[in-house]
């Protein structure tokens, strides 16, 4: 008999839809990278409300405002927590602009969220910042802030993050739940 090829569901926050890319293009590159050993993956978005009971292993992340995770996603994280600890999880974050070196804090949330889940790893990615997607008020805090402008996303990170996870998930059995299959 042959095993189920694994599921993963990659799911993101994201106010402005830069997080949600960085999801899909993370979820075209696992099935990519795990050729003929096979995986599905899934992009759902953290504001639909995804259920990873169905899903062997998890990509959790979520845009950083202020230094916090937007709340579909911790909401997430939190509703779940039990069926997350049972599987394979990774965690990433995305938020910061402008050119390298970024500021080495990680999201306020990061610590709370690897106790709670203990994921295999956590990314934090540059993000974009433009503001014909602002509303006014963040565009006057954007012109305020003098904030760099532009998309800062390094997609060959992003890649090569997901060839790790997807090595990690075909060269690894994954705990099997009863009746997950």
């Amino acid at each position: 008999m042959t095993p189920a090829r694994p599921r993963v569901l990659v799911t993101a926050a994201s106010r402005h839809g830069s997080t949600h890319e960085i999801a899909d293009a993370l979820t075209r590159r696992l099935q990519e990278a795990a050729g003929d050993r096979g995986l599905t993956a899934a992009a759902l978005h953290a504001e639909n409300r995804p259920d990873p009971a169905g899903f062997d292993a998890v990509v959790l992340g979520s845009a950083v405002y202020h230094g916090s995770w937007l709340e579909p996603a911790r909401e997430l994280a939190h509703r779940h927590a039990a069926v997350l600890r049972a599987r394979p999880v990774w965690l990433f974050s995305s938020g910061p602009i402008g050119e390298p070196p970024y500021p080495p804090d990680e999201p306020y949330d990061a610590a709370t969220l690897t106790g709670l889940l203990a994921p295999r790893g956590h990314r934090v990615f540059p993000g974009r910042l433009e503001p014909s997607r602002l509303s006014a008020p963040e565009r006057a805090v954007v012109t305020a802030m003098r904030a760099p402008v532009g998309d800062f996303r390094d997609w060959d990170a992003v890649r090569s993050w997901a060839v790790e996870i997807a090595t990690a998930l075909t060269s690894a059995a994954l705990p099997a739940e009863e009746g997950m299959r």
